[in-house]
């Protein structure tokens, strides 16, 4: 379609709720988008700068616009929701992780069975989860077992069946975990009054089942039936053992959904915990893979949408880390103290540990996805034009005022390129100056990369403060470089990211992975400058020592070090082995030195 079309389109769009999608020129459906009015709601995506290139990409394609109106944000967000499931388009979040879950099923039969399964019919059975842990699953159902006597067979049993003798009890009857229904020894009343209990122990909702064991205890405690009273306390332990386990917060809160999310550039991972008489029943995180950079609000409504569909929740409430947009039927609570915020609290550590086990499987799995996501986000978190591929950092050494040295240390793609570290002597700097020192081992080091026209770095970190970071500068003004590369200095104390003309500080959070990077990057500079510092320091002791003999000279004292290696072996050496490197005369002086007695 032409762009006048396009535009006719968006100009005749309703200012009412509803669910828009972009086609391109072939046709395909591209984006769908949620909107409380339509019309603006699109023309926003055109009459605006996009800062994020993949939206730009996107509006570049948009050929023409279709909608569909619905009656409230509720339904446009459900709308959306299947859409996206439904027809994946090329520029929407993509939904991880859509594997069937187990449910456990209260049969629609005469004595119902309760079981595990991973279909579900619409045979009028009843139909508990689905859970995300099939542990969660089998010790429910140990629990339903442990507490009351339930049959297993799949036996049809009608009542004029079991008048008839048709079926016989079997094992499960004579360990004592089925009373016999099969032969009629058990009431239909009494058994389905045991399934009610199962129901509400499955709902979250233990008060009714301890209250009915505690009567049963006291009862046969007072007819002086200690056996049978002693089996229902093992049952009354049983239940208030998993109850103690399963309730996290104050039991009052009931029939409640929770959602945090946490994100980085690429992806956003959204816990649910659903809560019933202030037990954690179910727990699960959705991983969802971002294509248009997509802010967290907005992300945490398809999120919650798809799962209270996924996981069938008919929750009235949901609590979540802030304010989102999902209709007039939900109630939306955005907790900030007590146990509601604890429980919150929960959620986002159980999200944020999901990413971290993620993304140790994909440093393992997948290290290229891996680095693109560190790059991202150190280009994001450092302010920068492109992505730090290739990081070098300075470090200066000197103990004493002695042998002053640098380091240069490498990093690409995140990770040291040890054949690319580089040591300097300092040549041009009498004593212990730390800003002429920066300002020299800069300067060789850009000088010979361009003279030898070697890739630059993107980033240049100098580990020290402002006056270090200005010494560096000085050589990139004089190399033509400044603006061409990045430069950071990083000042020890408070890790504290100083930038050029900037006299404020940048403070990342201690946690970040950037500046993690730029931790190991400085530790590892000052590592390599100590080694090198202590290698020059050992080697000068040495030949001051030899300094010492009388007669010997410059010269003398490199032959010595290059046929003996060391100064112990020149000191243990015979004479006629000294002799054959520097000489009879110089041997003599050599080998009276180490031998004076």
């Amino acid at each position: 379609m032409s762009e006048t079309t396009l535009d006719i389109q968006i100009k005749t769009l309703p200012n009412q709720p509803g669910v828009y999608q972009y086609f391109d020129k072939d046709n395909n459906l591209i984006y769908v988008g949620k909107a409380k009015q339509l019309k603006k709601r699109v023309s926003s995506y055109f009459t605006k700068h996009h800062d994020y290139g993949k939206t730009r990409v996107l509006v570049k394609n948009i050929a023409s616009v279709k909608h569909i109106v619905v009656e409230t944000e509720s339904d446009a967000l459900l709308l959306e929701n299947n859409l996206i499931k439904k027809y994946q388009p090329k520029y929407n979040v993509m939904l991880k992780d859509d594997k069937s879950y187990p449910w456990i099923c209260v049969k629609n039969e005469r004595f119902p069975r309760v079981f595990s399964t991973r279909r579900v019919f619409k045979d009028g059975s009843e139909y508990f989860g689905p859970y995300t842990s099939m542990k969660t699953v089998k010790t429910l159902l140990d629990l339903i077992k442990g507490l009351y006597q339930l049959r297993t067979c799949n036996y049809h049993l009608s009542k004029e069946k079991i008048e008839a003798g048709k079926y016989k009890r079997c094992l499960e009857f004579h360990l004592g975990n089925c009373k016999g229904a099969c032969e009629g020894l058990e009431e239909e009343e009494e058994y389905h009054s045991n399934v009610t209990a199962i129901r509400e122990i499955l709902k979250g909702n233990f008060k009714d089942s301890l209250n009915q064991f505690r009567e049963q205890m006291k009862y046969f405690a007072q007819n002086m039936q200690f056996e049978e009273a002693q089996r229902v306390k093992e049952k009354l332990d049983i239940l208030e053992n998993y109850q103690s386990k399963s309730t996290v917060v104050n039991p009052k809160i009931s029939n409640v959904d929770v959602f945090t999310i946490v994100s980085d550039g690429s992806y956003a991972y959204v816990n649910f915990l659903q809560l019933s008489y202030g037990s954690i029943i179910r727990s699960h995180t959705l991983e969802i893979k971002k294509k248009l950079q997509e802010e967290d609000k907005s992300l945490l409504e398809i999120a919650i949408t798809e799962i209270r569909q996924r996981f069938h929740s008919l929750s009235k409430e949901v609590y979540v880390p802030f304010d989102v947009d999902l209709g007039n039927e939900l109630k939306v609570t955005v907790p900030k103290l007590g146990d509601k915020r604890k429980i919150l609290d929960l959620s986002l550590r159980n999200a944020k540990y999901y990413r971290l086990d993620k993304l140790k499987q994909i440093k393992i799995t997948d290290p290229d996805r891996h680095a693109n996501r560190i790059m991202a986000q150190m280009k994001a978190d450092l302010r920068l034009s492109e992505e730090p591929r290739h990081i070098e950092c300075f470090d200066n050494s000197n103990i004493q005022g002695t042998n002053p040295v640098a380091a240069c240390v490498v990093f690409k793609d995140g990770k040291p390129s040890k054949k690319d570290y580089r040591h300097f002597n300092i040549k041009t700097v009498e004593g212990p100056d730390d800003f002429a020192s920066m300002e020299e081992v800069v300067y060789r080091r850009y000088k010979r990369l361009l003279d030898e026209e070697q890739s630059l770095p993107q980033l240049i970190i100098i580990d020290g403060g402002k006056g270090q970071l200005s010494s560096a500068l000085k050589s990139l003004d004089e190399l033509n470089l400044r603006g061409k590369i990045a430069i950071i200095g990083i000042a020890k104390r408070l890790e504290e990211l100083f930038y050029p003309d900037d006299p404020i500080p940048l403070y990342l959070d201690k946690k970040s992975e950037t500046l993690k990077i730029i931790q190991q990057l400085r530790n590892e500079a000052h590592r390599f400058g100590i080694e090198h510092h202590r290698n020059r320091r050992s080697k000068g002791a040495l030949k001051t020592e030899l300094e010492n003999i009388p007669g010997v000279g410059e010269q003398t004292i490199i032959d010595l070090m290059k046929h003996f290696k060391t100064v112990k072996r020149i000191a243990n050496a015979k004479l006629d082995e000294l002799e054959a490197v520097v000489g009879v005369s110089r041997a003599n002086k050599v080998y009276n030195y180490y031998h004076k007695e």
